[in-house]
């Protein structure tokens, strides 16, 4: 078997039980009927923000951590902190440790980005589409079969909520095991960096040495040269805006669904969240065979009026009395923002400097969680409004429907003072509309 693909091999197998968690999808539900003497209200001020801010904190540092120590203690970091997590959720029973999990659900996350990044400092440019398209389908099988499980195991009263931690533990452990196997990365981006300072990942490099100042080179002549792009600056604001809708509708969501349940127990969270995973699934692999960066203009307008309707599903969804409205809106919001998230990924891509993918995404996923941290304050937290879950979701709905407008707006203003003066699509294309 070639190096890279016995590589492909242990990322797909670690990807693939990290991420079969089938627990996630009843996390509140056990939290507040089985955890102790917590209310659902309780739940949603006083823990889960804890993880928002978590996640925002350490991932910042987390990323220039991975490349300074070269990817795989990251990646083993991040099973350590997924047993801890889940090790929690099951020995302990007070607010305090619950909040004290999130730390560790922070790390978790967070430590993602080594996950995303080892392979391509590991294989050849050759293999980068290949491998990455394996990754996705494991993390992507994982989820499904997760939330497939979970429903299943749940239906049939083979397992209660909290049993299913266990599972979700022992695959932390699995994946533990599978990471301590991963090779080790001899060199860096950053850190690492050839002498000349522009080097290729997966490339051949002769003793690489540690050096702050190429780093902060590479840094700022990456980050310079990628948002000095305006249509790089454009999409990856629509791309940050939209990220941080999409973070905050799937985090809270379970509160809804309770809320909306009868007796307030949603009991098929699993099977909505398999579905959901699935065509989110189909809607990236329909968005990869676009050819987006060709037709910016028509493709931006596309998927604004796709963020105006995925606002619409989430107010239909707050208002709705029927819990199978709910589960419906969410897949379909699922399905649909897989799709037009892979579409403005592949834009930005296709416009960035070679190398600075990792560090072009991790900056806009970090500028959504920093959004989604204020959208947090203020909805949810008491120092805020503390909406109900119903009025939380009518927020969130009418943040896609102003984030599709504004992009839809603008996108017929510059037809209309532009047009006129344009001989040529590529000359409206420039601005990213």
């Amino acid at each position: 078997m070639k190096n890279w693909l016995k590589i492909s091999l242990l990322l797909c197998t670690f990807g693939f039980f990290r991420e079969l968690r089938p627990s996630e999808p009843y996390v509140t539900e056990y939290l507040a009927s089985d955890y102790g003497n917590l209310t659902t209200e309780q739940i949603n001020q006083d823990v889960y923000p804890f993880g928002t801010y978590s996640v925002l904190a350490q991932l910042v540092i987390v990323f220039l951590i991975t490349d300074l120590v070269r990817y795989k203690p990251v990646i083993v970091l991040s099973a350590l902190a997924g047993i801890t997590l889940f090790s929690l959720l099951i020995w302990s029973e007070t607010l305090r440790m619950l909040q004290v999990t999130q730390i560790f659900f922070g790390t978790f996350t967070a430590a993602e980005v080594a996950y995303y990044t080892y392979m391509y400092a590991k294989v050849s440019k050759e293999q980068y589409q290949i491998v990455t398209g394996h990754t996705r389908a494991a993390i992507l099988s994982g989820k499904f079969l997760g939330g497939l499980f979970a429903q299943i195991l749940v239906s049939t009263g083979s397992m209660d909520y909290r049993q299913l931690h266990y599972i979700s533990l022992t695959t932390q452990v699995i994946s533990l095991a599978v990471s301590l196997f991963l090779p080790s990365v001899p060199r860096s981006l950053y850190f690492y960096a050839a002498s000349d300072g522009n080097p290729a990942p997966g490339g051949e490099v002769t003793a690489p040495r540690l050096s702050f100042s190429n780093a902060c080179r590479l840094l700022w002549y990456h980050l310079v040269s990628s948002y000095s792009n305006p249509v790089v600056l454009q999409w990856s604001l629509w791309w940050a805006l939209a990220t941080c809708g999409q973070i905050q509708v799937i985090s809270y969501i379970q509160f809804l669904w309770k809320e909306v349940a009868p007796d307030h127990l949603s009991v098929y969270n699993g099977g909505v969240e398999a579905v959901a995973t699935l065509l989110g699934a189909i809607g990236a692999i329909l968005a990869g065979f676009l050819n987006s960066n060709k037709r910016r203009g028509p493709y931006m307008m596309g998927i604004s009026i796709c963020a105006a309707l995925l606002g619409a599903l989430i107010i239909y969804a707050a208002k709705t009395q029927e819990i199978w409205v709910a589960y419906v809106n969410y897949v379909l919001f699922c399905a649909v923002f897989f799709f037009i998230i892979t579409v403005a990924g592949a834009v930005v891509a296709e416009n960035l400097v070679e190398d600075s993918f990792g560090l072009i995404f991790g900056i806009n996923t970090l500028a959504g969680l920093v959004l989604q941290t204020i959208l947090t304050i203020s909805v949810v937290e008491r120092v805020g409004f503390a909406l109900s879950p119903r009025d939380q979701y009518v927020v969130y709905g009418s943040y896609f429907l102003v984030l599709g407008g504004i992009y839809i707006i603008g996108g017929l203003l510059v037809k209309l003072f532009c047009g006129s003066k344009t001989s040529s699509a590529g000359n409206v294309d420039s601005t990213g509309f």
